[in-house]
């Protein structure tokens, strides 16, 4: 079975994840705009039990925009978001595709939220896709 790690900026954070990932998505939210700094957020999850978490993490627990509260994991000294929990999903990880610093990174497979989607970013039309 393969591994793909993710870290913090500094590296203090870092998450290993076994296998390939469950899920692939985009999400446009406003949320997660902000949390990135970019148009989309991009997150890949993988169950509980086939990750590991080593480092020091601080916590910010937020309600998105459908309702549902996320725990949000990033380094005490860099920032980085490195993964979080989706209150409706026990037994999920979610990690921010840009933590694995992979280009080969599978592509997503959902894209949610489009309506807040920025007019120039362009997703793949083979997914599934969700206002």
């Amino acid at each position: 079975m393969s591994s793909r790690q993710a870290q913090c900026s500094c590296g203090q954070l870092k998450v290993t994840c076994e296998g390939d990932p469950v899920r692939v998505s985009i999400c446009h939210c406003l949320a997660c705009q902000r949390r990135t700094g970019s148009p989309f957020g991009q997150q890949a999850r993988w169950p509980a039990d086939r990750v590991k978490i080593e480092g020091s993490a601080t916590t910010f627990v937020r309600v998105g925009d459908s309702g549902g509260t996320i725990t949000f994991r990033f380094c005490p000294s860099c920032g980085s978001t490195v993964y979080y929990e989706i209150d409706d999903m026990p037994g999920v990880i979610a990690v921010p595709v840009g933590a694995f610093a992979d280009p080969r990174f599978p592509a997503p497979i959902f894209s949610v939220y489009e309506a807040r989607k920025h007019g120039w970013v362009k997703v793949p039309e083979d997914i599934e896709h969700m206002d």
